[in-house]
């Protein structure tokens, strides 16, 4: 990483957030989300990707009861509602949350008996997110303040983990799924929707900030995510790509000499408690 720390990453993540946060108006919302992940104006996208392919398509879901303030800053590259088989009264967590748009729809499904914890740590998106929050009248959604890698939330607290496009972004991915499995329920599922590798980005792209921030050469290879999330403590992992979700990659091992970047749908569950465990 050409001597880049964790820390700085976190910055530059955070500041091209924060600016996508305080730039956004109704006029360019069309032009600057279609954009703002890769944000690369090449020809043929960022690192050569299609972004069309990786970041169009996403939700299955009706959006249009949401305000535009919350769809127009909707930087995901999937739909992770869709994975989540939420049920009412569930505690649903949503990492990046940024603008709210997935804990706005998560917090429908799981009803008033449920509820929703955004965590994003970008000040900027958070007060955003709040102002959408009084806009949409969800009483079941809160916003805190943290990072992903040591979240503000309890231990064996929540049913769900959703996430949408952020977890590329994390200098520190083995964190994130330690801090996962740590605040899921025994039996508790994650969905989330995450860019991924077959193959993997070299050093000089990786140093690449511009590209790391707008979700691309921050992402792992399937074999390293996969192992990651085993690493944690995840079982029934699945990893597809949204563009052909009938290949099962979790197992894909083959390394290859060409990068190729995927819009990926992701689940795996925190193993129920065994008679070993107190």
């Amino acid at each position: 990483m050409q001597d880049l720390t964790p820390e700085q990453i976190h910055e530059e993540v955070k500041a091209r957030y924060g600016r996508l946060a305080e730039e956004f108006t109704l006029d360019v919302a069309a032009t600057e989300t279609a954009s703002a992940c890769c944000g690369s104006s090449g020809e043929g996208g960022c690192c050569g990707a299609d972004e069309t392919a990786l970041f169009g398509n996403l939700y299955a879901a009706d959006t249009s009861w949401l305000p535009a303030e919350v769809t127009g800053l909707s930087l995901g590259c999937g739909d992770p509602i869709a994975l989540a088989e939420l049920e009412p009264g569930m505690t649903v967590l949503d990492l990046g949350s940024g603008a709210g748009i997935d804990c706005f729809m998560a917090a429908r499904q799981v009803g008033p008996t449920g509820h929703v914890i955004g965590v994003d740590m970008t000040p900027t998106m958070l007060a955003k997110a709040n102002r959408n929050k009084e806009k949409v009248g969800l009483a079941n959604v809160e916003f805190r303040l943290g990072q992903i890698e040591a979240m503000p939330v309890a231990d064996a607290s929540v049913d769900v983990i959703l996430s949408n496009c952020v977890i590329n972004l994390s200098p520190d991915k083995t964190a994130v799924f330690r801090e996962a499995y740590r605040v899921l329920k025994p039996g508790g599922r994650l969905a989330v929707s995450d860019i991924v590798t077959l193959g993997k980005f070299t050093p000089e792209q990786r140093a690449d900030m511009a590209a790391w921030t707008g979700c691309m050469t921050g992402a792992e290879d399937v074999a390293d995510y996969v192992g990651f999330m085993r690493a944690a403590g995840f079982s029934n992992i699945s990893v597809r790509d949204k563009n052909n979700p009938d290949v099962e990659l979790a197992d894909f091992m083959k390394r290859t000499d060409e990068t190729r970047v995927l819009s990926a749908r992701i689940t795996a569950k925190r193993p129920a408690r065994t008679h070993l465990e107190s």
